[in-house]
């Protein structure tokens, strides 16, 4: 046996917003004394949804999404589009440097901590690899014959 929410998951997906138009007929519903129960019976909603609504439009007198809280980001999708690309293509580049690159291609006024900010979300870290003396076999054969001269008994 399915129940309301298990069917809304199922036609809705799970976070889907609901229509303006199910918003509405919710508050209509609410508005002919129709019990959260019922509306919920009567329109495939968990009742918790329901409730969400109406308590939303008692309060605010609006059921329409609010915009979220918080400061909008800085960097656009466009813009870590291009950041990503001219990492890719030239690595090794100063945060700072490209911050300017960024600013002359896309104009976008943004800092060296965001660009850094920005790159480690997106997985590049900026680390110098190990420097590592090269060693020809000629070196190795009296590097090991040393080391055996050094730890004889």
């Amino acid at each position: 046996m399915q129940t309301a929410s298990t069917k809304i998951c199922e036609t809705m997906g799970r976070f889907q917003e609901l229509t303006e138009f199910k918003h509405g007929t919710v508050i209509g519903c609410h508005l002919y004394n129709k019990s959260i129960h019922e509306i919920s019976l009567l329109l495939n909603i968990p009742q918790s949804t329901v409730s969400g609504i109406i308590t939303k439009f008692l309060q605010l007198g609006t059921t329409a999404t609010q915009p979220p809280s918080g400061r909008p980001r800085k960097m656009t999708e466009r813009g870590q589009h291009m950041l990503k690309h001219t990492v890719h293509r030239r690595c090794q580049l100063s945060a700072e440097s490209i911050a300017k690159d960024l600013q002359t291609s896309c104009g976008l006024q943004i800092s060296t901590t965001t660009v850094c900010r920005d790159l480690h979300g997106m997985g590049f870290h900026g680390r110098a690899a190990v420097s590592k003396p090269y060693i020809t076999k000629r070196n190795a054969k009296c590097q090991m014959q040393q080391w055996c001269k050094a730890h004889r008994h």
